[in-house]
């Protein structure tokens, strides 16, 4: 079948791309930025801003399949640009389906759109949306989540996906981020109470769309719904850092601060960054310090039942992959 996906030269996107193509469908890929690998694979390429109305129109034409996993992530920036790409993209993605008759799509979520600062234990489906946001990025990916699962209809069936920590080679957000810090000396570990959470390996994270494409259909047990999609072996956030700092051959997180002074600085640094525009993104937020100090772990049993998704790589499997990644060229 031809299928569109949305941030096809990304992290997630790229690796569902390599999926699709392995199997034989025809792929288009919607991207600001032209990829030259996408043009080896053979996949057709759409240059425009998710924002364009038009422009996603004619992308999304011709297309049986839509998987949307492109986004504005990150822990600052201005509402108005997480918007127009999250909220507002969504709505273009949603019109586009409805205007050439494509009777599915596939939304990438995030499970911080469940997210209050608190514990989440095991958490399911059932959990709500929460009454406050930390950070623009889980607040508009809910709207747009919001969005997606309303627009559920015999014409058009959808379902979104909440992976969580997607981590391995490829990654151009998370790991490096982390490494660049550790570089710095800037890493501190947030508290010393044991925090478990959720990681998922890309090519998991990639094969939960595909799982989650083939069984949807108007009426299907998994249409209008969310899913949670890990590897399903949580791990101690600390232990699983100091982990990937070994792989990267950088020594272990040992400074703490404690975890209210850290909400206390995040909530006095986006302030300062607010009144004084500063450039860049602040050293701290208030997200990142509840992230770090909070344990967020979920069960799968759902996304199993109804999409038969399993974790084809386990979470060590994941880590080898990332060492050899990760390990100076010889």
């Amino acid at each position: 079948m031809k299928v569109l996906v949305t941030g096809g030269g990304g992290f997630l996107g790229g690796a569902i791309v390599r999926l699709l193509h392995q199997r034989g469908d025809t792929v288009r890929s919607l991207t600001r930025t032209h990829y030259p690998w996408l043009d080896e694979l053979g996949v057709e390429q759409t240059l425009a801003d998710l924002a364009d109305a038009a422009a996603v129109a004619r992308a999304v034409e011709g297309c049986e399949l839509v998987i949307h996993t492109a986004a504005k992530a990150g822990i600052w920036g201005r509402y108005a640009d997480f918007y127009a790409t999250n909220v507002l993209g969504t709505k273009n993605i949603l019109a586009a389906c409805r205007q050439h008759g494509v009777p599915r799509l596939v939304y990438t979520s995030t499970p911080s759109v469940v997210y209050g600062g608190k514990d989440i234990i095991r958490g399911d489906e059932s959990l709500p949306y929460p009454s406050r946001y930390s950070a623009y990025y889980p607040q508009t990916k809910a709207e747009a989540e919001r969005l997606v699962l309303a627009a559920n209809s015999p014409e058009l069936a959808t379902v979104a996906l909440r992976p969580h920590l997607i981590f391995g080679p490829g990654d151009s957000h998370l790991i490096p981020r982390l490494l660049e810090r550790a570089r710095q000396g800037r890493l501190r570990r947030i508290g010393r109470r044991a925090v478990q959470v959720d990681v998922t390996y890309i090519d998991n994270a990639a094969y939960a769309h595909l799982d989650a494409a083939d069984r949807l259909q108007p009426h299907a047990p998994c249409a209008g719904k969310a899913y949670f999609i890990t590897n399903g072996q949580p791990v101690d956030l600390w232990d699983f850092i100091n982990r990937i700092l070994e792989l990267a051959q950088l020594p272990p997180v040992t400074k703490t601060i404690p975890a209210w002074w850290a909400r206390t600085l995040g909530t006095l640094c986006e302030t300062a960054y607010w009144l004084l525009r500063l450039p860049g993104e602040p050293p701290m937020t208030r997200f990142v310090a509840e992230q770090l100090s909070t344990c967020h772990y979920f069960d799968i049993s759902a996304a199993h039942r109804d999409l038969g998704y399993y974790p084809r790589l386990t979470l060590e499997e994941g880590l080898q992959r990332l060492a050899q990644h990760l390990r100076p060229a010889s």
